[in-house]
Order: structure tokens, then sequence, then C-alpha cells
């Protein structure tokens, strides 16, 4: 079987869990949609500088504004994240360039 395959099965069986009170569902609020473009422009950054700065190309972020496409599941967390605290995840990012020469002592 593909891992596909497997996730699908393993997440029909979670659906049936929750269905029967077995398991609780998550209580995690990710919006179906997000605007990228007032995020960018809130932060005063040109599509260029917004993809270089978080990780994106240039392209997502063209195809998102322009409803080409739409950021999906993790990506629209992350967005909210930068939404919310630009500062903080421009460190963690800088700060994981830092570090990633480093060994583990």
């Amino acid at each position: 079987m593909t891992r596909s395959g497997r996730r699908l099965i393993d997440a029909a069986r979670e659906a049936v869990a929750i269905a029967r009170g077995e398991k609780k569902p998550a209580r995690l609020y990710i919006p179906p949609e997000i605007e990228v473009r007032g995020i960018r422009l809130n932060l005063e950054l040109s599509q260029d500088d917004f993809a270089a700065e978080f990780g994106f190309t240039t392209n997502q972020i063209k195809d998102w504004e322009q409803g080409r496409s739409r950021p999906i599941g993790g990506v629209r967390a992350y967005l909210m994240i930068i939404q919310k605290d630009p500062k903080t995840v421009l460190k963690i990012l800088r700060d994981a360039g830092k570090n990633s020469g480093k060994r583990a002592a």
C-alpha cells in the first residue's frame, strides 16, 4: 500500500474514533482563507522581499494574491504566525541560519 493510501486509512480511522467519542477532535483553528496581500502590505514589503524574508517563492506570493492558488493548511498557519508576530518569526529564522553550521555537543 502506498503512503498516501495508509494516510487515508488512518484519517478514516481517526474520523470514526472521533464520531464514536473515543477521541477528541483537534481544537486548532486555521482559517480557510488568509489575506496574504494584507499581511505583506502591513509589513511594508514587496512581493520579492516578503518571499525572501519568510521562505516563499515570489511566484507563490503572486499566485496567492491574484487568486490563482491559495496557501494550504500548514502554510496558512505559518502565515497566521507571521501576521501575529513577524519580528519573532524573522528572529527564529535568522537564528536558525546562524546555528545551522554548528554541531550538537
